[in-house]
């Protein structure tokens, strides 16, 4: 009869670990939302009116020929400027530096235009019943990059330095093709003219200023946005690296037309590393007022 006491004892185990796990999970994701709840509320107290409230395309007219024609595919005249946007996304993700180990995700994005800002708040699964908590931000002028697993344990936190900050905001700046017109010069975007297919797009917010490469397809829509020194890190440093993150499957939304699709990668030495890959599962924008 010792092997079914032995057996009741591993099943006393089984199911004592996986309450303890459950219980670790639930009080995690509470754990989480509630610094998720602060940023949001950091990010809700940063934001700034905005002016004009609609898209007057006159405003277009000192622009390069190429912008221009993009500003006039993806809006129409007088469409209501976008003041924020949530976005739920669902994608893959490379964990490996060097290799592929591409793990499954889903996430919220909130995005505030004006001032920029934004909070990317993902759940990757790594093992059953275990998944890493990520938020990649940029509030009131802070970047943030911030793991836990379980919402617990800590595996990443970048926070506080120029170089964060800088990183973030480009990522504001590259993904404003799902909110077109925080790119308007209205808006505070100088437009530089490289050739009839690209152009270079410079934002400042605060201390931190940035410049990054748009380029446009044959039908006049973003297909890439480049920065060619952005933070990555690297062994617990950050290295000036470039980046560039591909747009595409355009569809009209609210009025307007983004990508419903894309793809981001470091541009390395020894080639292109994508490193996320996703798409768009639901949208909803908040306009100007």
């Amino acid at each position: 009869m010792i092997w079914w006491r032995v057996a009741l004892w591993l099943i006393v185990v089984i199911v004592v670990l996986a309450l303890a796990v459950i219980a670790l999970t639930r009080y995690g994701a509470a754990r989480w939302q509630a610094r998720t709840e602060t940023l949001q509320a950091r990010l809700a107290a940063a934001r700034a009116p905005l002016a004009p409230k609609t898209f007057d395309p006159r405003e277009l007219d000192a622009l390069p020929p190429p912008v221009q024609r993009y500003f006039r595919t993806v809006l129409k005249d007088g469409q209501p400027l976008v003041a924020a946007v949530r976005v739920e996304h669902v994608g893959e993700f490379n964990m490996s530096e060097s290799g592929e180990q591409w793990k499954p995700f889903t996430s919220t994005q909130r995005v505030i235009t004006r001032r920029p800002g934004f909070i990317w708040d993902a759940r990757m699964p790594m093992f059953p019943g275990l998944a890493v908590h990520v938020h990649d931000a940029y509030v009131d002028g802070e970047g943030i990059l911030h793991a836990e697993l379980l919402g617990l344990l800590p595996v990443m936190d970048m926070h506080g330095t120029p170089e964060v900050a800088r990183g973030e905001l480009m990522r504001f700046f590259a993904e404003a093709a799902w909110y077109p017109t925080a790119l308007l010069p209205s808006q505070g975007v100088d437009w530089q003219a490289i050739d009839g297919r690209s152009a270079q797009a410079t934002l400042r917010d605060g201390d931190v200023e940035l410049t990054m490469t748009f380029q446009f397809d044959q039908a006049g829509l973003i297909c890439s946005a480049r920065a060619e020194d952005r933070g990555r890190a690297v062994g617990g440093t950050v290295v000036p690296t470039p980046w560039e993150g591909r747009w595409e499957n355009y569809e009209r939304r609210d009025g307007m037309l983004i990508p419903a699709a894309g793809e981001v990668a470091w541009l390395l030495p020894e080639g292109r590393k994508p490193y996320w890959r996703g798409r768009i599962a639901a949208i909803e924008y908040e306009f100007a007022d």
